[in-house]
């Protein structure tokens, strides 16, 4: 058996992944993959059932797991909480204890919802990238300081580093999946301003040659972002930092139309981590009109990177498709002439086209 910890988390976490699990049952009767899975508490929901956001023992059956699929975290209810508590303390605490040190983040444009886009038509039809961000490293995880008096000014800091080898790892995974794709990588730093983007460019410099059937090219941050919006699809595979990736794959996302279509995976020394990147959305949680097909898809990458079961989750993506492509629509990407499905519903199109 393969073991699967459940995290459904805050808000629509439980919808969500309660989805995907339902696909990943119809997925297992299909293909015979003998999974098995435990549920277990992590963001705002654990803070107020154990007074912390990650419980060791959620940390420790993730440890003990082949792959975890996690809903989302957080919620106006945890505003006033404690920093050091806070819900997305929980995805901090899993990312170092079990480092998961690369977050992959495909963004491929459905034929069928290319005008959902924020953009042009011809600019979207027929992207499809990836996101490659480095995830345990930088200023998310340097030193801070939430207060301090200097020359009479109270002043507040947070601390950017990289190390070779972290930035050796993450490129050589760039490579490696690029190389698996349309053989194109693209560097993104801001190596005009910052120390640490000198040295992130120059070591993925070195790496150029172990490379060399891979295009290698460089963009600054803010060329990168623009890039995205005038012309995605130049685009194979991005590799950048822990802050610019936040950043850019959270734009990139909505080329598709709808962040709650948006998978990602989470490779980790331990296990990997799979969830949608977008939030809990507490405003809509229990009213049975999540997409959770963000989820679904990580599912997917879940079956794909972890269990190397590609034919089932090629299934469940083609099932996805064809939902869509069969005019089925969540609300966050309804459109006149489409059919307007809640969670369930729609969660039940996709166990059908499997």
């Amino acid at each position: 058996m393969k073991k699967i910890v459940v995290i459904p988390g805050d808000g629509i976490g439980r919808e969500i992944t309660d989805s995907a699990v339902e696909v990943l049952k119809a997925v297992d009767k299909k293909f015979s993959l003998e999974l098995e899975y435990e549920t277990h508490d992590a963001g705002g929901t654990a803070y107020d059932k154990h007074g912390t956001p990650l419980p060791t023992s959620t940390l420790d059956a993730c440890k003990a797991a082949d792959a975890v699929l996690f809903g989302a975290v957080g919620g106006t209810k945890w505003d006033n909480v404690d920093a050091k508590l806070r819900p997305e303390k929980a995805i901090l605490g899993l990312r170092k204890g079990l480092g998961l040190y690369a977050n992959l983040r495909p963004v491929k444009v459905f034929d069928v919802l290319a005008d959902n886009s924020p953009l042009k038509h011809d600019l979207v039809a027929g992207v499809d990238l990836v996101i490659v961000r480095e995830l345990v490293g930088g200023i998310y995880f340097g030193d801070r300081c939430e207060s301090e008096i200097k020359d009479g000014v109270e002043r507040a800091w947070d601390l950017e580093n990289y190390s070779v080898p972290e930035v050796e790892r993450i490129t050589k995974l760039a490579f490696e999946t690029a190389r698996l794709r349309g053989k194109k990588l693209t560097s993104v730093d801001k190596a005009n301003v910052l120390a640490t983007s000198r040295l992130w460019r120059r070591t993925v410099e070195t790496l150029r040659a172990e490379y060399a059937d891979v295009e290698l090219n460089h963009l600054y941050v803010d060329n990168c972002a623009m890039q995205l919006a005038v012309n995605p699809k130049q685009f194979d595979v991005i590799v950048t930092g822990n802050l610019f990736g936040d950043i850019l794959s959270d734009e990139a996302a909505v080329i598709g139309g709808s962040i709650g279509l948006m998978p990602s995976a989470s490779i980790g020394e331990l296990t990997s981590l799979y969830e949608p990147i977008h939030g809990s959305a507490p405003d809509i949680a229990g009213k049975n009109i999540a997409n959770p097909m963000g989820t679904i898809l990580s599912a997917a990458m879940l079956l794909r990177y972890s269990l190397k079961e590609e034919t089932a989750a090629r299934a469940i993506e083609s099932a996805v498709e064809r939902t869509l492509a069969d005019g089925y629509r969540t609300a966050d990407i309804y459109a006149d002439g489409m059919k307007k499905l809640g969670t369930v519903e729609i969660t039940e199109k996709i166990i059908e086209r499997l």
